[in-house]
């Protein structure tokens, strides 16, 4: 029986978020004194004290929701000597799955997803590119579906997310995306939500970002990961510096396969689910992938209270 650790990506920051584990221990709050001086600015006061609008700015959030799940992953470690069989992240969570797994110094990391989120951000301008997700419908439909309507305007729409059964994210031109919005029920598409983001991601309209990341990410030195690391772009256990290096330069431009993330990491022995960051969004999506799971996560002192109780509680069950 194995433990996954999982890191929430963009999408699941809000105002305060990790101010109680911050106010309460020590290495929460050396982990956000790290992130500011990796950075050279009050990352800490614009995650506790806003203002939200900026929070919400693709170079800020990312660097902000690093910090805030690293500092989740080392309280929880501090508090009991517990490390993972497996981790993941979802998109820029794969940046937090990689420091887990000692394959990524945190203080990179920081810089890296700070200049990722600003890549991502200049690759399309705003307004030209947007999101969507999909509940309900068909895969394959909506995969043609796309590619239908993608012929006849100038910027396609394609399939950013795969996160678990029922639940697709799709990308792309922003009047493009609004066609398929309103053509989404030929797919048996029940409810077509569009996303507050600022562009395309996960889409061939990121290659420019891709392009710059990899820039970054070739000077970069990588460990080998001390556990497997279930990558976005193919959904399979990492374990070279080879393989960090192709997954982290494919993912920005390439669909989030979540569901089969999920698959993979059971398919490896995983029965307990440990959500490191903000909200439980991953935890709900891995619960309509596999309802036997067994959920935990740590954002603040009463889940990291329960998560601890938990893990001490299987530690004393007989095997």
């Amino acid at each position: 029986m194995a433990t996954a650790f999982v890191f929430p990506g963009q999408g699941a920051q809000y105002l305060g978020m990790g101010r109680e584990l911050f106010e309460r221990y020590t290495v929460a709050k050396e982990t956000f004194q790290e992130a500011d001086a990796a950075l050279g600015f009050e990352l800490s006061k614009l995650i506790f004290d806003g203002p939200e609008s900026d929070l919400r700015l693709t170079y800020y959030t990312q660097p902000a929701l690093l910090t805030v799940s690293i500092a989740c992953l080392r309280v929880l470690q501090a508090e009991m000597d517990f490390s993972p069989d497996v981790v993941a992240g979802h998109s820029l969570g794969e940046y937090s799955a990689l420091v887990a797994a000692n394959a990524l110094p945190f203080r990179d990391a920081v810089r890296i997803v700070h200049l990722r989120g600003t890549y991502m951000d200049e690759a399309v301008p705003a307004g030209i590119g947007a999101m969507a997700a999909l509940l309900g419908g068909d895969r394959q439909q909506i995969e043609q579906l796309c590619a239908d309507i993608s012929l006849h305007h100038e910027l396609p729409v394609e399939i950013a997310n795969v996160n678990c059964p029922g639940q697709l994210v799709v990308s792309g031109g922003a009047q493009t995306l609004e066609e398929l919005v309103m053509r989404a029920k030929e797919a048996q598409v029940k409810r077509a939500i569009r996303l507050d983001v600022s562009g395309p991601f996960h889409s061939t309209l990121m290659r420019k970002a891709k392009e710059k990341l990899m820039a970054v990410l070739n000077k970069q030195i990588f460990t080998a990961p001390r556990c497997p690391v279930v990558v976005n772009f193919s959904a399979k256990p990492v374990t070279t510096i080879e393989g960090i290096e192709e997954a982290l330069a494919q993912q920005v431009a390439s669909p989030v396969l979540w569901e089969a993330s999920i698959q993979e990491m059971i398919a490896l022995g995983t029965t307990t689910f440990i959500e490191l960051g903000p909200g439980t969004v991953l935890s709900g999506l891995i619960k309509k992938t596999d309802k036997s799971a067994r959920l935990l996560h740590v954002e603040d002192v009463s889940s990291l209270t329960a998560t601890t109780a938990a893990l001490l509680q299987g530690e004393e069950e007989p095997s």
